[in-house]
């Protein structure tokens, strides 16, 4: 079975500019006082950047019919959230990551889950979860495939600009990877600033790997489950950021720890939930005349203290 990071990586790489896309892909019923059906959202992100396929893009549950009233955005659609965003009216709403516990979600012939010893424990939720969202009237489209690709606004080029870089920053790059240039100072200054930029999203810290004194010029990030530092180390970041779903703490982060060349950890959510808000203010521009509410903030994870 090809894996999630293997899939993603077959896609095409090309890229499109953002600042083309509303000249080329604004849907003709997004006009006011126009029906603005389900199906017809899920047609416009997918028109935003070529994905390989079968691609994950696409509505992962509810009527492609159904006619939208308000939108949501966010990056991890939990039960909860879908209950906040039906409680307010939202009856699409638009993810970057699974519904149902699988990169697959509901595509039970490439579900990982089937060969799980608490099998019946995750399929349980997921029916109860389902039946819910069918209930309740709910549409979910699944947005990870185009906007991981997307230049401009894409979830690395989002990420970038919410650790206080710019695209102008770019030094060097490939797929899904950006090393930006930064006025040069040792790796925990760069770190604590880092840090207090993703207060927004909140995470209330990080993990630093390597030396405090070592010197820093540049930094490498991601794109979600795209920033394993071995996967980008050709680019030569002074400095690499990945997100804690992509290292392990035998591997890059003892690799880190031996050369001394700082390695960042921050969660997955905090990494992509820039990319979710940055969509979010395309889709309030492009949906004009539809509320478009993001629920946030990024974050997976509560940080407890003794």
């Amino acid at each position: 079975m090809m894996n999630r990071r293997k899939f993603i990586e077959a896609g095409s790489l090309g890229l499109v500019l953002a600042s083309n896309l509303f000249a080329q892909n604004e849907p003709q019923n997004s006009q006011p006082n126009k029906e603005l059906r389900a199906k017809d959202v899920n047609v416009y992100l997918r028109s935003l950047e070529e994905v390989y396929e079968p691609s994950v893009d696409k509505i992962i549950i509810g009527d492609p019919e159904t006619v939208v009233k308000k939108i949501g955005t966010c990056w991890m659609p939990y039960w909860d959230t879908c209950k906040k965003a039906v409680s307010q009216g939202v009856n699409l709403l638009v993810v970057h990551e699974p519904t149902f516990y699988t990169h697959w979600d509901l595509d039970l012939e490439k579900d990982h889950l089937k060969n799980t010893l608490c099998l019946s424990d995750y399929t349980k939720l997921r029916e109860e979860k389902s039946k819910w969202i069918i209930d309740n009237g709910l549409v979910i489209i699944r947005c990870h495939d185009v906007l991981d690709k997307i230049k401009g606004f894409g979830i690395p080029f989002a990420l970038g600009k919410a650790l206080g870089f710019e695209d102008s920053d770019i030094i060097r790059f490939k797929s899904y990877y950006n090393v930006y240039k930064t006025p040069q100072k040792t790796a925990i200054e760069v770190a604590k600033g880092i840090a207090s930029k993703l207060k927004a999203y909140g995470q209330p810290g990080l993990a630093f790997y390597g030396h405090d004194d070592y010197p820093v010029s540049s930094v490498g990030v991601g794109t979600g489950c795209f920033c394993d530092p071995m996967e980008y180390g050709q680019l030569k970041p002074d400095m690499f950021i990945a997100i804690n779903d992509s290292v392990n703490t035998w591997v890059q982060t003892t690799y880190a720890q031996d050369t001394g060349q700082p390695l960042l950890v921050i969660d997955h959510g905090s990494a992509e939930d820039p990319g979710m808000q940055a969509l979010n203010a395309h889709l309030k521009k492009v949906f004009s005349d539809r509320e478009v509410i993001h629920y946030g903030p990024g974050c997976s994870f509560k940080w407890v203290n003794a």
